[in-house]
């Protein structure tokens, strides 16, 4: 049998995680969170983690991975996330999962490029480069070294021109070799996308009730814990904890930080629909503004052959 995966994607406070508890009790299925700091323990609130009565009625997987003070990379996450799934499909359960992390749900289902690390100096030089003549000349450089990236990569791009120059600089091979390597879930499961459209100025204004229901809950005392406990510089940059992180330092008082969590989190949302509405596998859903699972799940169901 081929095993079966279900991704249910969206921006953050857009009702992902109610429908896939309601979704995992229907079928059988177990979530694995692909959310880049619920990985962290201690980050409880902030990050909106499932409650204990939550993960009691259905197993959950992705959460609490490592402590903060310890960066986790997306490859950690991809080695992790690829086991938790196999093993869930070994016990016949559906694996579901959920998250609005766009990187770590590319890496599970198309997979890591194994292409090698940075070269921190040559990235420095290229960057300078890009700075005072523009990206143009380094993707005319590009064209001649990876003419297959180079197609692939807008000539004002130069992040990742520079990364694909990068590439053959450290190892002789065009990056679209190594990406030829590059292999995901895809390949071998069945992979069933579904993404969580909701109206614009409900959404902002979840985000904005969701914010001040966290600092209800005690986000204020839990980030300040951390700051003093100390956090790597990938948990650092977490939205509703940064702010906070510099509201203690002093850059700005705490109501002020609170209102920043509720701005940076509506652009946050933003970002992540942007990333997501590029792939189209994702078959989308656009719930009325005071939908539920309830309302959801039949909908949800059918696009999901059941």
């Amino acid at each position: 049998m081929i095993p079966r995966l279900v991704v249910l994607v969206g921006p953050t406070a857009g009702g992902k995680s109610a429908l896939a508890l309601a979704l995992a009790e229907r079928i059988g299925g177990e979530i694995l969170s692909a959310d880049s700091m619920q990985v962290y323990r201690g980050m409880d609130i902030g990050t909106g983690k499932p409650s204990a009565a939550e993960r009691r009625r259905v197993p959950h997987h992705g959460i609490d991975l490592v402590e903060p003070q310890i960066e986790c990379t997306v490859a950690m996450y991809r080695r992790y996330a690829v086991a938790a799934l196999s093993a869930i499909h070994a016990r016949g359960r559906v694996p579901i999962m959920v998250g609005g992390t766009g990187l770590y749900v590319r890496a599970v289902v198309d997979g890591l490029c194994p292409a090698p690390p940075a070269d921190p100096a040559y990235r420095e030089t290229l960057a300078r480069e890009a700075c005072s003549a523009g990206a143009g000349p380094l993707h005319t450089r590009l064209q001649q070294t990876d003419p297959a990236a180079a197609a692939r990569i807008h000539p004002h791009d130069a992040r990742r021109i520079i990364r694909a120059l990068e590439v053959h600089h450290v190892s002789g091979r065009p990056l679209s070799a190594w990406q030829q390597q590059t292999h995901g879930l895809t390949d071998t499961w069945q992979v069933r996308q579904v993404g969580l459209l909701p109206p614009r100025d409900a959404l902002d204004a979840r985000i904005n009730a969701r914010v001040l229901a966290m600092v209800s809950a005690g986000l204020i005392e839990e980030a300040r814990g951390l700051h003093a406990a100390g956090v790597s510089r990938t948990a650092g940059q977490a939205l509703g904890y940064k702010e906070l992180f510099a509201a203690f330092e002093g850059r700005w008082s705490v109501d002020e930080a609170v209102a920043r969590i509720q701005h940076d989190t509506r652009r946050y949302a933003r970002r992540q629909l942007t990333w997501f509405r590029h792939d189209p596998r994702i078959t989308w859903m656009t719930p009325a503004a005071n939908a539920g699972p309830a309302d959801l799940l039949p909908s949800l169901l059918a696009s999901l052959g059941r």
